[in-house]
């Protein structure tokens, strides 16, 4: 039987299940790794939240992946490995809010009776359940002060560390807020206007003052039909969108299609819930000015 703790810092307590033999209590785990100093071995379900363990991690952790560099969270079809991996782990962090459905199972058949895990999400407003808080930079924010506070738990002989090099990425994440800001204020109002493959871009647009017209997939893995597509191109002549926005993950034809119809552009190559394969979009904040520039250039 397994025994996993689950961070639940929205409540400032720890939840825990399975049975109550003592061997996965947090304070015995936390006294040994405290003790022996080691790297904690940490897994995250995809890229995007690499970046905030990483940077508040720094060299006390080690990082690895489930979900491939270039896949779906939402799709994902895990593997004999990641169940390996999760065996080994010591922190699972995952976002939460529907977006790993696939995570329970693979936690479950890896029977790990050390593994702690923090949900990113929990505990803050959802919108309409959507999943893709971390697109807001101050929830991504938020995000990182949960890393920094799991890992201070788990290791306290680091957590000055940790706090530091959490408020040192958090202040690039208020830079990069105000970035975007600048970047989107220079186009006119009245073209701040997408409409979206799949709708991970609610937090971003919400902050930063764009209008998410229309979404193609309102379920993961599940096409539009014609009547729905047809409903899209009405909408984005009726608010004069510019350009049908997707990502590299995704077939761009639906997207092409409506766009085609529409008399409008085709934007295929955002990131949200994958970091790509090169240099420009290495990481979270890499990520989201690229696709900043993208989207500007596009509405312009």
């Amino acid at each position: 039987m397994k025994i996993c703790v689950v961070f639940a810092f929205a409540a400032l307590g720890l939840i825990s299940c399975g049975p109550s033999t003592g061997s996965g209590s947090f304070d015995k785990l936390t006294m040994t790794q405290g003790a022996h100093h080691d790297k904690i071995a940490v897994v995250t379900t995809f890229s995007t939240l690499n970046s905030f363990v990483e940077a508040v991690g720094g060299s006390y952790v080690t990082v690895h992946n489930l979900v491939p560099i270039g896949a779906s969270p939402e799709t994902y079809q895990p593997t004999p490995q990641d169940v390996a991996t999760l065996a080994d782990a010591q922190l699972l962090v995952e976002n939460g809010t529907g977006i790993e459905v696939w995570l329970q199972h693979t936690i479950s058949t890896a029977s790990n009776p050390n593994l702690r895990i923090l949900i990113l999400s929990d505990g803050l407003k959802h919108i309409d359940h959507n999943p893709h808080l971390w697109m807001d930079p101050v929830l991504a924010s938020l995000y990182a002060g949960k890393v920094a506070r799991a890992l201070s738990l788990m290791d306290p002989s680091h957590a000055a560390g940790y706090r530091r090099n959490a408020a040192v990425y958090q202040q690039k994440l208020v830079a990069l807020q105000d970035e975007i800001a600048k970047s989107i204020a220079t186009v006119p109002p009245q073209r701040r206007t997408m409409i979206v493959f799949h709708n991970a871009w609610q937090y971003y647009n919400d902050r930063f003052g764009i209008r998410t017209v229309g979404v193609i997939e309102v379920s993961p893995g599940q096409e539009p039909n014609p009547s729905y597509i047809a409903s899209l191109v009405d909408l984005a002549r009726k608010y004069n969108v510019r350009a049908v926005f997707s990502e590299p993950e995704y077939s761009p034809k639906i997207a092409q299609a409506l766009a085609k119809s529409a008399g409008i552009k085709t934007v295929s190559d955002l990131y949200d819930d994958s970091i790509a394969n090169n240099a420009r979009v290495h990481d979270y904040i890499s990520m989201l000015r690229y696709d900043t520039g993208v989207i500007v250039k596009a509405l312009k």
